[in-house]
């Protein structure tokens, strides 16, 4: 049985995304409490920590539950202002960084938002793979498929361009998409202009029901959205996709994250930042 809602807060002196991916890791390993998650980045002044601290203290239960505070400040000044909160207060960075600076005999360097600095290739790897995905997206533009590292192909609204996003941004791959329409199954082809990259080609496909959520609320009551002619293209597409030797993936159920990181294990890309 769930207990009581139980706060858990996210606090960065940077955008507080380590500190979230950490934390919310952690938190999902304890599915019997429900957790109310907030995050407070860009806490780098003594006043904003002061702040954080209020906050955290409003959200302490009457019975005496506190909240649980994960932490990424580098500023040993402003973590010890938010260690005075009544929570239990868990620092991401030195639960690691002690030991390794034992381990490797030498000092980090404690600085802050390294880990999502933007003066580093990574960033301009990432920030290129985003607007690449943005500018290849559904087949718009075909002249910059030779750079693709990936091509995503499958029916309308499978999940082709979300999955796309995150690869640019999470991995630094540059990914297209390019989608399988009618045309394509009534010649039971592939598209030509794909031919040239068959070996970039991996497939998303999804289940009918689903599909039909979705493309419902694009188009309502649309010949487009109807189930029949989902079952059919969902059908045809994986006909097509075995047919062609293209590997794909049942996104119903899976998360972007979860595809994104299948995608690249199976079609053996390597991280480009970080």
């Amino acid at each position: 049985m769930t207990t009581k809602t139980r706060s858990a807060f996210y606090i960065s002196d940077r955008t507080g995304i380590t500190a979230e991916m950490l934390g919310h890791s952690l938190l999902t390993q304890f599915e019997e409490v429900a957790f109310n998650e907030v995050t407070l980045p860009f806490v780098d002044t003594p006043r904003k920590a002061d702040e954080a601290v209020d906050r955290i203290n409003q959200a302490c239960m009457p019975d005496g539950i506190r909240p649980l505070v994960f932490s990424t400040l580098v500023n040993t000044k402003l973590s010890s202002i938010i260690k005075t909160a009544d929570a239990l207060y868990i620092d991401c960075f030195q639960s690691f960084i002690a030991p390794m600076e034992a381990e490797l005999n030498v000092k980090s360097n404690h600085s802050v938002g390294r880990s999502h600095s933007n003066r580093g290739s990574g960033y301009l790897k990432r920030m290129d793979a985003v607007n690449f995905a943005l500018a290849s997206d559904d087949g718009q533009s075909t002249k910059e498929l030779e750079e693709a590292d990936v091509i995503l192909v499958g029916v309308s609204r499978c999940g082709k361009t979300p999955t796309c996003l995150y690869l640019g941004m999470q991995f630094g791959i540059k990914a297209a998409n390019f989608p399988l329409i009618p045309e394509d199954f009534e010649r039971l082809a592939l598209p030509s202009a794909l031919d040239a990259f068959r070996d970039k080609l991996f497939g998303l496909t999804i289940r009918p029901d689903r599909l039909v959520r979705i493309r419902n609320e694009r188009r309502p009551n649309s010949e487009y959205a109807s189930l029949r002619n989902c079952e059919t293209e969902v059908r045809l597409s994986v006909a097509l996709m075995k047919q062609n030797n293209v590997a794909f993936l049942d996104t119903t159920s899976r998360s972007i994250e979860e595809l994104a990181t299948v995608i690249m294990q199976k079609a053996n890309l390597k991280r480009q930042a970080f």
